[in-house]
């Protein structure tokens, strides 16, 4: 097993990593302090069917418990979902001593988290991720809900009281859920970890080649860059911000796509070819585009952007998102690989600069 502990200015916690640990459920409650009256779980349809028994069996040594089941897929961050699952609550009697356990994909920690930021005005809550992708979004404390107008957009920074993220949940995902996984990684590695990135390149050349072992100590050294910078930045006033390297197209190509189109990690991928090529074109830097989009494209990510996607659109989603500021929309972009900065474009400056590379791709 292996821990981190993520300290941030509201609160810390630990992440406990390693195969078979959620049956630690229990011990990790009394190690806390938490001794719920009740426990919600809120996990989905698909964990429901692959991990339901393993997981109802825990629950059953824990504490008493009830069960609500989302959909699976984007379209359970909605307000529909968020307002079933207060209601539930609120029929179980989920009083401020009781607890919501988020067992699934970042679609599901997102949902419960900010369920649980909100509920009596915050009850705790613990993050069980059994997705690769949500590596990332378990830790940091970011809750919330889609809006038909952009993907996140309603929600609240609230952490858990732990993340137990047990790898042998990873033995059932598709190969393209674990690509998509597998491209928080990667973005993790670019903005901080060059011998890491470089590792991935010269060793990895498909999903499938990674082993269980290496498998767990990327999600070690990625939820230890991410813990570090939490740390330093909870809220997203400074370098959290470069967590979104990719982000701001990626989300966009989400929205315009319609949620589920492209998995997120897929349209994150797309959205860091671009940013390296637009962090060489606006930076004067030598970072190796090339080479590292060309392994994207080796790894099955898409690299270039559908042709009846207009790109004034992809602006649209993009001045709209979170990331925006004071009529710029700021993108993430290279220095180098591990150096992270935070450049704005005006709108008619950045929608050229996507032509072009739009262009450049279709050659």
């Amino acid at each position: 097993m292996r821990s981190i502990q993520v300290r941030t200015a509201s609160h810390s916690y630990p992440v406990h990593i390693g195969a078979g640990i959620f049956a630690k459920l229990p011990d990790v409650l009394a190690e806390t302090g938490l001794s719920p009256s009740k426990i919600l779980l809120v996990t989905d349809t698909e964990v429901e069917r692959l991990h339901g028994e393993k997981i109802k069996a825990v629950l059953d040594t824990a504490a008493p418990w009830c069960q609500y089941t989302a959909e699976s897929g984007e379209q359970a961050k909605s307000f529909e979902s968020f307002f079933n699952v207060q209601s539930y609550a609120l029929k179980e009697k989920l009083d401020r001593k009781s607890l919501i356990l988020a067992a699934g994909g970042g679609v599901v920690g997102d949902l419960a988290g900010f369920c649980a930021a909100t509920y009596m005005r915050g009850i705790p809550f613990i993050q069980i991720p059994t997705t690769l992708l949500a590596h990332d979004s378990a830790v940091g404390g970011k809750t919330a809900i889609n809006h038909p107008e952009g993907k996140n957009m309603i929600g609240a920074f609230y952490q858990p009281e732990a993340v137990l993220f047990d790898t042998d949940f990873l033995e059932t995902l598709p190969q393209k859920e674990l690509r998509s996984g597998l491209s928080e990684v990667i973005k993790h590695a670019l903005i901080k970890d060059e011998e890491m990135l470089y590792s991935l390149l010269d060793n990895v050349s498909s999903p499938e080649e990674i082993s269980p072992d290496m498998l767990e100590e990327l999600i070690e050294k990625g939820i230890s860059i991410k813990a570090a910078i939490v740390s330093e930045d909870e809220k997203e006033q400074g370098i959290r911000s470069f967590l979104n390297f990719g982000h701001t197209l990626g989300h966009a190509l989400e929205k315009i796509a319609g949620y589920g189109f492209y998995t997120h990690g897929d349209a994150v991928a797309c959205g860091m070819a671009f940013a390296l090529w637009l962090s060489e074109r606006t930076l004067a830097k030598q970072l190796g585009a090339k080479k590292i989009v060309s392994w994207f494209k080796r790894m099955g990510y898409p690299v270039t952007i559908p042709e009846n996607f207009a790109s004034g659109d992809l602006l649209d989603a993009m001045e709209k998102d979170k990331k925006a500021e004071s009529g710029s929309i700021h993108m993430i972009l290279l220095s180098g690989i591990g150096s992270p900065v935070k450049h704005p474009f005006k709108r008619r400056e950045l929608e050229k600069l996507l032509n072009e590379w739009r262009l450049e791709g279709q050659l």
